[in-house]
């Protein structure tokens, strides 16, 4: 869904919603442990925070539906073959299939929070190995949203810069088919449109985005021409600045293993 000019004009001019105390953020989900790269500043104000809907991550990112259905479908030929215990070893699989993919899809919302600043995204991730990525909202170049049932959907980001992190790292909270330069984004989160107009308000205050809220379609990403940029090494941690400084006018997308 694109914004018109009189949407984001009324963005800009709409009051940003109340910040929300930091102590509410090392109580919910994975901490920080005070890692600057993945903790707002004291003078950061917080203006969300949220992680993925487990039923909606299951669907879309882990599939579990498709999957789903194509078990059934196995077990469905091999009954009108009459082969009942094809039938049934398929029907089995199909549950322990879809069974795994929903613990993996709640380890992965219970190791994610999201958090919104009005400087930048943090996204604190990792199932296996906690990782915390640094999306300073200046380098925003362009928002996509994908509605999805009950009012959840995804927000994906195109971040300038390049110092990019890779596909893998990012997986799940990246935007599918963008290996080249992968776009994070946040999963199956509740009230989507409500949060992407959040989203639109903060980056306006650093100046014109280039498109916003385009709806995200499932066509594979065009090919592109451009070097893949190695990802940085394990272990670093960036300093961060506030948006004013001239440390994160320069950087892209920053991230750190814990």
């Amino acid at each position: 869904m694109a914004l018109t000019q009189a949407d984001e004009r009324a963005a800009t001019a709409s009051p940003l919603p109340a910040g929300i105390d930091h102590a509410e953020l090392e109580t919910d989900g994975p901490t920080a442990h005070g890692d600057r790269l993945g903790t707002p500043a004291p003078d950061e104000t917080v203006l969300w925070k949220g992680r993925p809907d487990i039923g909606v991550l299951a669907r879309t990112a882990f599939h579990t539906r498709t999957l789903g259905l194509y078990m059934a479908g196995l077990s469905l030929v091999a009954v009108l073959l009459g082969n009942s215990n094809a039938a049934i070893v398929a029907a089995v699989l199909g549950v322990v299939l879809i069974a795994l993919l929903y613990l993996l899809a709640w380890l992965s919302a219970r190791s994610t929070l999201y958090i919104l600043t009005d400087v930048r995204l943090i996204m604190r991730i990792g199932m296996a190995i906690e990782t915390r990525i640094n999306v300073p909202l200046k380098q925003v170049k362009a928002a996509h949203l994908r509605p999805r049932a009950g009012g959840h959907g995804d927000i994906a980001l195109e971040v300038g810069g390049d110092r990019l992190l890779g596909y893998v790292l990012l997986w799940p909270h990246v935007r599918p088919w963008r290996y080249a330069m992968p776009q994070p984004m946040l999963r199956a989160v509740p009230d989507a449109a409500a949060l992407a107009q959040t989203i639109a308000q903060v980056r306006a205050r650093y100046g014109a985005i280039e498109r916003n809220l385009t709806e995200i379609k499932d066509e594979a990403a065009p090919a592109v021409h451009h070097t893949p940029v190695a990802s940085p090494a394990a272990g670093r941690v960036a300093v961060l600045h506030r948006a004013g400084d001239a440390g994160l006018g320069e950087q892209g997308l920053e991230g750190a293993p814990a």
